[in-house]
Protein backbone atom coordinates (compact mmCIF):
# COMPACT_ATOMS: atom_id res chain seq x y z
CA UNK A 1 0.00 0.00 0.00
CA UNK A 2 1.07 3.18 -0.70
CA UNK A 3 1.36 6.15 1.92
CA UNK A 4 -1.91 7.64 1.95
CA UNK A 5 -2.08 11.72 2.76
CA UNK A 6 -4.89 13.31 4.55
CA UNK A 7 -6.29 16.03 3.21
CA UNK A 8 -6.58 19.21 5.19
CA UNK A 9 -7.79 21.49 2.54
CA UNK A 10 -5.97 24.66 2.08
CA UNK A 11 -7.17 26.78 4.46
CA UNK A 12 -8.32 26.13 8.07
CA UNK A 13 -12.25 24.99 8.04
CA UNK A 14 -12.63 25.59 4.07
CA UNK A 15 -14.96 22.41 3.93
CA UNK A 16 -12.17 20.94 1.18
CA UNK A 17 -10.51 18.55 3.73
CA UNK A 18 -10.99 14.94 4.21
CA UNK A 19 -13.86 14.27 6.65
CA UNK A 20 -12.62 12.96 9.52
CA UNK A 21 -13.94 9.50 9.65
CA UNK A 22 -11.58 9.27 6.66
CA UNK A 23 -8.92 10.93 7.82
CA UNK A 24 -8.65 8.41 10.68
CA UNK A 25 -8.76 5.50 8.78
CA UNK A 26 -6.29 6.49 6.68
CA UNK A 27 -4.36 7.25 9.66
CA UNK A 28 -5.06 3.45 10.76
CA UNK A 29 -4.05 2.22 7.30
CA UNK A 30 -0.65 3.57 7.28
CA UNK A 31 -0.14 2.51 10.86
CA UNK A 32 -1.29 -1.06 10.12
CA UNK A 33 1.02 -0.66 7.08
CA UNK A 34 4.01 0.19 9.37
CA UNK A 35 3.72 -2.33 12.02
CA UNK A 36 2.27 -5.50 10.10
CA UNK A 37 4.66 -4.86 6.87
CA UNK A 38 7.31 -3.97 5.99
CA UNK A 39 7.76 -1.11 8.06
CA UNK A 40 8.85 -0.60 11.60
CA UNK A 41 7.94 -3.46 12.95
CA UNK A 42 10.33 -5.19 10.25
CA UNK A 43 13.34 -3.70 12.45
CA UNK A 44 15.09 -7.09 11.73
CA UNK A 45 18.41 -6.58 9.46
CA UNK A 46 18.97 -8.79 6.87
CA UNK A 47 21.30 -8.91 4.08
CA UNK A 48 19.63 -6.70 1.75
CA UNK A 49 19.17 -3.82 4.28
CA UNK A 50 23.14 -3.38 4.90
CA UNK A 51 24.97 -1.02 2.64
CA UNK A 52 27.79 -1.81 0.38
CA UNK A 53 30.79 -1.58 3.41
CA UNK A 54 28.85 -4.92 4.85
CA UNK A 55 27.80 -6.63 1.78
CA UNK A 56 30.11 -5.80 -1.24
CA UNK A 57 33.10 -7.20 -2.93
CA UNK A 58 35.56 -4.94 -4.83
CA UNK A 59 38.21 -6.15 -7.14
CA UNK A 60 41.34 -4.69 -7.35
CA UNK A 61 44.04 -5.12 -10.49
CA UNK A 62 46.45 -2.92 -8.95
CA UNK A 63 49.90 -4.68 -8.79
CA UNK A 64 51.96 -1.95 -7.29
CA UNK A 65 52.71 1.62 -5.79
CA UNK A 66 49.82 3.13 -3.48
CA UNK A 67 45.77 1.39 -3.92
CA UNK A 68 43.32 3.18 -2.05
CA UNK A 69 41.48 0.60 0.01
CA UNK A 70 37.89 2.64 0.83
CA UNK A 71 35.94 1.01 3.38
CA UNK A 72 32.95 2.09 2.77
CA UNK A 73 32.98 0.58 -0.92
CA UNK A 74 32.97 -2.87 0.84
CA UNK A 75 33.89 -5.50 2.98
CA UNK A 76 36.00 -8.28 0.83
CA UNK A 77 38.76 -6.53 -1.50
CA UNK A 78 39.86 -9.51 -3.95
CA UNK A 79 43.08 -8.19 -5.76
CA UNK A 80 43.25 -10.07 -9.07
CA UNK A 81 46.59 -9.93 -10.17
CA UNK A 82 50.00 -10.81 -8.56
CA UNK A 83 51.90 -7.93 -7.27
CA UNK A 84 54.59 -6.80 -9.68
CA UNK A 85 56.48 -3.70 -7.14
CA UNK A 86 55.93 -2.56 -3.57
CA UNK A 87 52.43 -2.11 -2.37
CA UNK A 88 51.08 0.67 -0.29
CA UNK A 89 47.22 0.08 1.18
CA UNK A 90 45.68 3.12 2.06
CA UNK A 91 42.50 2.71 3.94
CA UNK A 92 40.05 5.64 4.12
CA UNK A 93 36.38 5.71 5.12
CA UNK A 94 37.16 3.51 8.32
CA UNK A 95 34.30 3.02 11.03
CA UNK A 96 35.48 1.59 14.66
CA UNK A 97 34.25 -2.18 14.79
CA UNK A 98 34.59 -2.96 11.08
CA UNK A 99 36.08 -5.89 9.70
CA UNK A 100 37.61 -6.27 6.11
CA UNK A 101 39.20 -9.14 4.26
CA UNK A 102 41.61 -8.66 1.87
CA UNK A 103 42.55 -11.59 -0.53
CA UNK A 104 44.34 -12.74 -3.41
CA UNK A 105 47.78 -10.99 -2.71
CA UNK A 106 50.44 -12.94 -3.99
CA UNK A 107 53.51 -11.87 -5.02
CA UNK A 108 57.30 -11.14 -3.52
CA UNK A 109 56.79 -7.61 -2.84
CA UNK A 110 56.39 -5.39 0.27
CA UNK A 111 53.48 -4.39 1.57
CA UNK A 112 52.66 -1.17 3.81
CA UNK A 113 49.24 0.02 5.52
CA UNK A 114 48.41 3.69 5.97
CA UNK A 115 45.51 5.69 6.51
CA UNK A 116 43.89 9.09 5.95
CA UNK A 117 43.83 9.18 9.75
CA UNK A 118 44.09 13.00 10.34
CA UNK A 119 47.00 12.84 13.32
CA UNK A 120 48.08 9.22 13.25
CA UNK A 121 47.55 6.04 12.88
CA UNK A 122 48.82 2.69 14.45
CA UNK A 123 48.52 -1.11 13.20
CA UNK A 124 48.75 -3.56 15.57
CA UNK A 125 49.75 -7.21 14.02
CA UNK A 126 47.95 -9.99 15.18
CA UNK A 127 49.63 -13.40 15.36
CA UNK A 128 53.13 -14.22 14.26
CA UNK A 129 52.81 -14.76 10.64
CA UNK A 130 54.36 -12.30 7.72
CA UNK A 131 53.23 -11.80 4.90
CA UNK A 132 54.80 -14.82 2.26
CA UNK A 133 55.05 -13.66 -1.37
CA UNK A 134 55.31 -17.21 -2.60
CA UNK A 135 51.70 -18.31 -1.64
CA UNK A 136 48.26 -16.39 -1.71
CA UNK A 137 47.66 -14.36 1.29
CA UNK A 138 44.75 -13.30 3.41
CA UNK A 139 45.06 -10.12 4.94
CA UNK A 140 42.25 -9.60 7.94
CA UNK A 141 41.94 -5.69 8.77
CA UNK A 142 39.32 -4.69 11.88
CA UNK A 143 39.15 -0.67 12.71
CA UNK A 144 39.12 -0.62 16.51
CA UNK A 145 39.33 3.46 16.79
CA UNK A 146 38.41 5.59 14.32
CA UNK A 147 39.49 8.88 15.66
CA UNK A 148 42.29 11.36 14.18
CA UNK A 149 44.55 8.48 16.24
CA UNK A 150 42.96 5.72 14.34
CA UNK A 151 44.31 2.27 15.28
CA UNK A 152 43.41 -1.00 13.43
CA UNK A 153 44.26 -4.73 13.85
CA UNK A 154 45.34 -7.22 11.07
CA UNK A 155 46.50 -10.49 10.61
CA UNK A 156 47.75 -12.46 7.32
CA UNK A 157 48.27 -16.19 6.23
CA UNK A 158 48.63 -17.98 3.41
CA UNK A 159 45.80 -19.62 2.35
CA UNK A 160 45.16 -22.57 -0.44
CA UNK A 161 41.59 -24.12 -1.55
CA UNK A 162 40.53 -27.30 0.19
CA UNK A 163 37.45 -29.20 0.93
CA UNK A 164 38.44 -30.12 4.59
CA UNK A 165 39.34 -27.86 7.52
Amino acid sequence: MAKQVIGIGTTANDGTGDPIRTAFDKTNDNFTELYDGAGVADDSVTFAKLSDRYTAKVEKSDTSGAVSIDWSAGTTFEFTASLTGALELDFTNFKQGQVIGIYGLTGEQTITLDSDAATSETFNKVGGVDYDGTGTNYLQVVCVDDTADAVFNYSVATYTSSTTP
